[in-house]
């Protein structure tokens, strides 16, 4: 003889939502991005006088990384007639320097410099992210 028991489970009860609305979202707060690369006082004077001397009118330098050398890449340095769309912005000391996109990051954290010696001149740039430079200074890789 065998009986069946029915075990009974309680029904899904549907509750109604919470009467209280949920608290608003407050906007997340951005912290402002840092600049790319920093530029030294000395670099931001030659830089101006590159643009004054130039003679027509300029957005600013642009800097950016191209294939080059020995070691791989090289740092390019060129007058800019019009900032493009994704240009990377770093404004200190009065001038415009404008990142090639492509480049950013390979720069990032990078100080430019001007140096003068005896026996030559020019912008240096200490890039933390270098692995290697060659022999004669050109360029580097990462």
């Amino acid at each position: 003889m065998s009986t069946t028991t029915e075990t009974s489970q309680p029904a899904a009860v549907a509750t109604p939502a919470a009467a209280t609305p949920a608290p608003a979202a407050t906007p997340r707060v951005r912290r402002p991005r840092p600049q790319v690369m920093s530029v030294t006082p000395a670099a931001a004077e030659r830089v101006k006088a590159l643009i004054d001397g130039r003679g027509k009118p300029t957005a600013g330098i642009r800097i950016g990384v191209r294939t080059k050398g020995c070691s791989g890449m090289s740092y390019t340095l060129e007058f800019a007639d019009a900032q493009q769309p994704m240009d990377e912005i770093v404004e200190t000391g009065g001038v415009k320097l404008l990142i090639d996109p492509k480049a950013s990051l390979f720069l990032i954290g990078t100080e430019m410099d001007y140096v003068e010696e005896k026996l030559k001149s020019g912008f240096v740039f200490t890039n933390p992210n270098e692995k290697g430079r060659c022999g004669c200074g050109e360029s580097f890789h990462v």
